[in-house]
């Protein structure tokens, strides 16, 4: 199993997310893209790497928005792999417009 990490310190590296509201520790990110070609872009560009990393976010779109939780379902909060794929998100989103 995955070590869980402390969502506090989490969040203080990652100033675009947030803690989730639920039932369970997680991040999230909502993102605003020029249009849907450019959201279903990025999703497209963080798909293929979630799935070589084998950890997937929790995601939907409608038109020019993407909205994006990650957590760890097996550690039961956010871990390295969360980090991990938050960081590349936020990358990405710079890359190809989103805020």
């Amino acid at each position: 199993m995955t070590d869980r990490l402390d969502l506090d310190v989490v969040l203080n590296d990652l100033p675009h997310w947030r803690a989730e509201a639920g039932d369970r520790p997680a991040i999230r990110r909502d993102l605003k893209f020029a249009d849907f070609n450019a959201a279903f872009g990025f999703m497209t560009r963080v798909a293929l790497h979630a799935d070589k990393a084998d950890h997937h976010p929790e995601w939907s779109n409608v038109y020019d928005g993407v909205q994006i939780v990650l957590t760890t379902h097996d550690a039961g909060g956010v871990t390295h792999k969360d980090v991990t794929l938050a960081r590349f998100i936020d990358e990405a989103a710079a890359a190809m417009g989103g805020k």
